[in-house]
């Protein structure tokens, strides 16, 4: 008998998840089928990141920038990088995004670049953060 995909057999695949850690979309794998309740991170490195201190102090950093200015306004990851690492902030580019990431999900802030809301799993280069509308 032939293999035949999941969705060739007509069962559902269920909605795609959120990583807790880095806040890209976590796509349903056949080897979770049994465990996708409890699936939380998309990587083992996810897994071993966590949720960091720092990594609070991010999401806190961009909530307080956002708060400061205009409705409209967005901001650079790297203001909230500035803002919690000082003159190390370079290291913490990364987390920062991260933080920016989770935040879409929870419906908090959108991720733009160019003016247009992306898809803040895929997003490469520049992006500027905005808060939701």
């Amino acid at each position: 008998m032939a293999h035949r995909s999941r969705a060739a057999r007509g069962a559902a695949t269920p909605e795609p998840k959120t990583c807790a850690s880095c806040g890209r979309e976590v796509q349903w794998r056949a080897k979770w089928a049994a465990s996708w309740d409890d699936v939380r991170y998309c990587s083992d490195v996810c897994r071993r990141r966590g949720i960091r201190p720092v990594d609070e102090r991010l999401t806190r950093a961009i909530r307080d920038l956002l708060a400061e200015r205009a409705a409209s306004a967005t901001i650079c990851p790297s203001e909230a990088a500035r803002r919690v690492g000082g003159d190390d902030w370079r290291d913490l580019m990364e987390p920062a995004r991260r933080a920016a990431r989770r935040l879409v999900a929870d419906g908090e802030v959108e991720i733009t670049q160019g003016g247009s809301v992306v898809d803040p799993s895929t997003a490469r280069g520049p992006i500027r953060i905005r808060r939701a509308r």
